[in-house]
């Protein structure tokens, strides 16, 4: 079920009727069967492994809490570990080690390894499987408590709104908003909030990643028939379809759960305007690079064994985390060349990130590392390291080719109205009070809006790019 779809319009609107209207007691239960349904919708078939991981966690995060044998707790943190990455590696890594494998030994001489299975990736499995494992992880460093309320923590895990393509929530976090009983009422104001993240979701989503997928699919099919002017408007263009897209996705989850009088946490803040490349990390999918930093790279000794180690602690979590993207070479280049970033980074500054103001002096850094950000989405769009090197060929080459002239202006408007409405939206806190006081000018950039996603949205729905992740 697809956010900008009309059966998933029905759908939430059926929920938000059923929720508010039932008892406190009974809320998180609709939710629970709300986001099961929601879930199913794709295929009934992996319900099974969402409640696998679901009963697997709450039962061992009881038994860790309840014990004071470190040995054991170490035990019990281990098992939840092997299912959920176990179900995880079969149903997600399977075919890329089994295909891999295939390629090692055509290499070798001996001839291609087949295989008669081929698993399908379940949507969402990565986003789930990373709420569910901090959870038990927390219990283990007695940050939080196990609960003891199996509905509160299925409905944790399967929160419909950020089940499939986050944020990854913490537990510390939405879990007592779960269990809270007294959730805010939809107030004009919260409503109103709500409504404008779900409009500024589908505004990036229909108008920015939708408007250029076919130019980014084209040229990304065959580099090789574009001009380099083309190819570069198509880099570009993947830069904009990536970052509407997905935190698209993110402002319709946060502004869906808002309405159900739950607060998300915040997944981008404005990534484009970053000044280097730790920075664009702090503002790049925020929930996944925190995860990562506290349950990868901090454990593994982030910066307190020296300066060697730190590299190499940066080296291996962004090689996860590209791996975490997608079971594809490519996707380990690409969390490759961003850990170098980040060391080189750390190399030239030290890794510090300014904390002052924006100022137009900052320009040719944000310019810069924009660049970097885009050369690097050449391998997380790709489909093979042979199209990767034929974008790039076709840039550093100035090759001939075809070039539509209104596709690169197509993007390079888009870039342009990205950048503005990142900048006008710096500030969330302050829409309310704009609200109140210019009613006609918020009135007005609504209309205009919706108008453009009207006339964006022709054909068949767009599914979002991080479902396959």
């Amino acid at each position: 079920m697809v956010f900008n779809t009309f059966v998933f319009a029905i759908f939430l609107l059926g929920a938000l009727a059923l929720y508010w209207a039932s008892p406190p007691r009974y809320r998180n239960p609709v939710l629970l069967i709300g986001s099961y349904i929601f879930y199913g919708y794709w295929d009934w078939r992996f319900l099974s492994l969402l409640a696998i991981s679901t009963i697997a966690d709450f039962v061992i995060a009881q038994r860790i809490a309840s014990t004071q044998r470190q040995r054991r707790r170490t035990q019990l943190l281990v098992c939840s570990a092997v299912i959920n990455l176990g179900i995880l590696a079969v149903f997600k890594y399977a075919n890329f080690f089994i295909d891999s494998l295939s390629d090692l030994t055509q290499l070798l001489g001996f001839g291609e390894l087949s295989s008669a299975i081929k698993f399908v990736l379940p949507v969402g499995i990565s986003f789930y499987t990373f709420q569910t494992l901090s959870y038990t992880f927390d219990v283990y460093r007695r940050r939080i408590n196990a609960t003891r309320n199996f509905i509160d923590f299925a409905t944790y895990v399967s929160y419909f709104p950020q089940l499939v393509a986050g944020p990854i929530e913490r537990a510390k976090h939405l879990l007592p908003q779960i269990q809270s009983r007294d959730r805010p009422k939809p107030t004009g104001e919260r409503l109103a909030a709500g409504l404008i993240l779900i409009l500024q979701g589908l505004f990036k989503k229909v108008v920015l990643a939708d408007g250029v997928a076919r130019i980014v699919d084209g040229v990304f099919a065959d580099p090789t028939t574009h001009s380099w002017a083309a190819v570069s408007a198509g880099v570009l263009a993947f830069g904009i379809q990536i970052y509407g897209d997905f935190s698209g996705y993110t402002d319709i989850a946060r502004g869906v759960s808002r309405l159900f009088g739950i607060d998300l946490v915040v997944n981008f803040r404005q990534p484009y305007l970053a000044r280097n490349i730790t920075e664009f990390w702090r503002r790049w999918h925020i929930s996944l690079s925190d995860w990562l930093r506290d349950y990868v790279y901090v454990p593994l000794g982030g910066n307190r064994r020296g300066r060697l180690a730190m590299y190499r602690n940066l080296m291996l979590t962004m090689l996860l985390g590209g791996l975490w993207h997608g079971a594809s070479w490519n996707f380990v280049i690409w969390g490759g060349l961003h850990g170098l970033w980040l060391v080189a980074h750390k190399l030239i500054r030290g890794g510090n990130v300014p904390t002052e103001r924006l100022r137009i002096t900052h320009l040719p850094a944000i310019i810069l590392t924009f660049f970097v950000v885009h050369v690097t989405w050449i391998f997380f769009r790709a489909e093979s390291f042979t199209v990767a090197y034929e974008v790039f060929r076709q840039v550093v080459t100035f090759s001939n080719g075809a070039t539509v002239v209104g596709d690169v202006i197509l993007v390079l408007f888009l870039v342009l109205l990205t950048f503005s409405l990142d900048l006008a939206t710096r500030r969330p806190e302050q829409v309310p009070a704009l609200v109140r006081r210019s009613p006609a000018l918020v009135g007005a950039t609504v209309a205009a809006a919706v108008l453009a996603i009207v006339v964006f949205s022709g054909g068949t729905p767009q599914p979002f790019i991080y479902f396959q992740f």
